[in-house]
């Protein structure tokens, strides 16, 4: 099995789980004078959709260290800034990020290289107890180097995705 092929595989897994909790939680109660939708067995169904949970969960977890130790294990080479990086499929994630739950490192090293800015001070001439003064900004940094290495880094996650959508198609999972 492919890496792709088993995130599809834990994605409609979780998609399962997700409709079973849905009937045991549409269906684990209901009044006395009431009868229950699967009848005199409705204890007994809502015992298998329980069990039938755990098992997905089971699948899921086999999956997800499954994937987690191909993740490690694989390396890969992407061509960052005109060097060969290699690194593993883990580590390139880690920069990447994963969605709305945690921001790649590719991404916070981009902001670090913004924080480099002139920090809206401004050129010119001003008016000061001794004469008038020609204010001029003192910079710490490389403005072109700042610029060079933002694009660098807002750039990566991007192409990390590129080369990570390919390895994940061709890269078996790992036992």
């Amino acid at each position: 099995m492919k890496i792709i092929e088993a995130m599809k595989q834990k994605k409609e897994l979780m998609r399962k789980a997700d409709d079973l909790k849905l009937k045991v939680r549409d269906n684990c109660a209901c009044y006395e004078h009431e009868n229950p939708q699967y009848g005199a067995d409705q204890g007994k169904q809502i015992k298998s959709w329980m069990d039938a949970h755990r098992d997905i969960m089971k699948e899921v977890l086999d999956l997800q260290v499954k994937i987690q130790k191909t993740n490690m294990q694989t390396e890969v080479t992407i061509t960052l800034g005109g060097k060969d990086i290699t690194q593993s499929i883990a580590a390139w994630i880690i920069r990447r990020g994963q969605g709305k739950q945690m921001t790649g490192l590719a991404t916070e090293e981009a902001k670090m290289w913004g924080m480099l800015t002139d920090r809206g001070l401004k050129e010119g001439k001003e008016q000061s107890s001794v004469g008038i003064i020609e204010k001029k900004i003192k910079r710490f940094f490389d403005a072109a180097e700042r610029d060079r290495m933002r694009e660098l880094f807002m750039s990566e996650p991007q192409i990390i995705d590129s080369k990570l959508e390919v390895i994940n198609a061709v890269t078996d999972l790992l036992d």
